[in-house]
């Protein structure tokens, strides 16, 4: 059985096809930001992410009616439920809407999967999309009142590595107590407590560290200024596009910004650096969450290549709880193998509910 796994992300599209368990290849292409903000949202880009998937499979000499499975990375419908869901209609026409309330690439995943699975009537699953929710009440409030805070993050690689993570050291992820760092295009930090995503940073909504390509935290009066001069679309396009290194720097090309402060470039080695500082400061505060009681720091994604990053995050973290690398990501294979124990009868796949995990408390409809 052939399994095609297409996982978008803000700087890269990867695939994947397997045999069964076997990974036949995979490969990523890389998109530097300049290339993708020609594309006015990011529904446009799917004609273009298309293109790179056929073309990496006909590098490989694999025809789409080959494929038996379609899986894709998801996000951007409604909240969900961790786990494996069948992609329908709903959740296609959920995630094409953004009806999350988010705009992030993983969403292609989902709505190439339903494209291709319906033409070659093959059937379609997802894994964990960037918003499942878990959070507890106190990560929801904010000081507005209506106001909440998403869960939206890194699910799919963050609980693929915790879990990874515990069985290496002969514990249960639903036992075990970490804090996870994503760190890549995007970056997000979450408290997991005995199974459950309980908190963590809105990487693609203006929250936690500033990255490659999102502009991450910032005082609510700074964006009121800027909002002054510049229209909501350009702010929405800076939380996860066309922010952090794209603003300072014109690319999300981290290879060459790392390379610039490696040459002695002022600019390039003071941001760099306070990226590293602002994913510290996340990981201080997940640690108050979990009140002190953290197993482990994992930290994963494509730049925890760089020694810098990892140096930088023990020099500060380290007090709190051993830290441990997971360089790059799980996801093709958490995509794959999941869908697999679906397919074989070993588990059950969610079905889509069209509506969200958490929609207001009581006060609300007062």
């Amino acid at each position: 059985m052939k399994l095609l796994v297409i996982n978008p992300g803000s700087t890269s599209t990867k695939i994947s096809v397997f045999e069964d368990e076997r990974n036949i290849f995979t490969e990523s292409v890389f998109h530097d930001a300049p290339e993708l903000l020609k594309y006015p949202t990011t529904n446009d880009q799917m004609p273009m992410r298309k293109k790179v998937v056929l073309d990496l499979l006909a590098c490989h000499g694999i025809k789409m009616e080959e494929i038996d499975v379609f899986i894709g990375r998801g996000g951007c419908a409604y909240s969900q439920s961790e786990g494996v869901m069948e992609i329908d209609r709903a959740l296609f026409e959920d995630t094409r809407d953004d009806k999350g309330g988010s705009d992030h690439p993983a969403k292609l995943g989902v709505m190439m999967a339903y494209e291709w699975g319906r033409e070659y009537k093959r059937p379609m699953y997802t894994l964990n999309p960037t918003n499942v929710d878990e959070f507890t009440p106190y990560a929801r409030i904010t000081g507005l009142k209506g106001v909440y805070r998403r869960a939206q993050s890194h699910v799919l690689n963050q609980k693929g590595i915790a879990r990874l993570h515990a069985k290496k050291t002969g514990k249960r992820y639903e036992d075990s107590s970490f804090i996870v760092c994503h760190i890549d295009g995007g970056i997000t930090i979450s408290a997991h407590y005995k199974g459950k995503m309980i908190d963590g940073t809105e990487g693609a909504g203006g929250d936690g560290p500033f990255t490659p390509t999102r502009l991450g935290s910032i005082p609510i009066m700074e964006v009121a200024k800027y909002l002054e001069f510049h229209s909501p679309a350009e702010l929405e396009a800076m939380c996860s596009r066309s922010g952090g290194f794209v603003s300072h720097f014109g690319t999300s090309d981290s290879n060459r910004i790392h390379k610039t402060k490696e040459e002695g470039e002022e600019h390039a080695a003071l941001v760099w650096d306070t990226m590293i500082y602002q994913i510290a400061k996340s990981i201080g505060s997940m640690a108050a969450v979990l009140k002190g009681d953290v197993d482990a720091i994992l930290l994963t994604g494509g730049l925890v290549r760089f020694d810098d990053i990892i140096d930088g995050i023990k020099d500060r973290c380290s007090w709190i709880a051993p830290v441990y690398v997971y360089p790059g990501e799980v996801e093709q294979e958490e995509l794959c193998y999941e869908v697999l124990k679906v397919i074989r009868g070993e588990k059950r796949a969610n079905k889509y509910t069209a509506k969200p995990v958490f929609s207001g408390f009581s006060w609300d409809a007062i």
